[in-house]
């Protein structure tokens, strides 16, 4: 029997393509200058900053209380659920997403937090950093991150 890939990464997968036909571009597991990591971020080309979060099911829901704390980080900030997962749990002010591996729809936009411009201009200069080095490993995976011999 193969077992079932993992419903997180599907569901990351399903939101990116989702966004990426809304017109976002996209990053999942991205790194937040607090220490945490968002599942996923979004940057429209107007510069709006959203943070989707992912929960696979009701106990990852509850077990994990850190999603507050992604809010300083973006403009919206939305849950991304299966299908199957009781919307009344996600609260009134964060957006709701529902996924699966191949797509995404978004149920309701929750409150806009509008960044203060200094923070925007840190997110977004980290999310270019972090797509350029995913972009550059991509497509140089013998790299390892560090300039050839007699360079620099």
């Amino acid at each position: 029997m193969i077992a079932a890939p993992p419903a997180a990464p599907l569901l990351a997968r399903g939101v990116c393509r989702a966004l990426d036909q809304l017109g976002y571009a996209s990053l999942a597991e991205f790194p937040l200058a607090n220490g945490r990591r968002a599942d996923v971020i979004g940057l429209a080309r107007s510069g709006e900053l959203i943070i989707i979060e992912i929960k696979s099911s009701v106990a990852d829901f509850r077990a994990d209380r850190k999603w507050p704390d992604y809010k300083h980080y973006a403009d919206r900030l939305y849950f991304a659920v299966p299908q199957e997962f009781p919307a009344h749990l996600i609260p009134e002010d964060c957006g709701l997403i529902v996924a699966d591996g191949f797509g995404a729809a978004i149920l309701r936009h929750g409150v806009s937090l509008s960044l203060a411009a200094a923070r925007r201009r840190a997110v977004t200069l980290r999310f270019a950093h972090a797509a350029a080095v995913r972009l550059r490993r991509h497509l140089d995976p013998d790299a390892a991150g560090r300039p050839p011999d007699g360079i620099f």
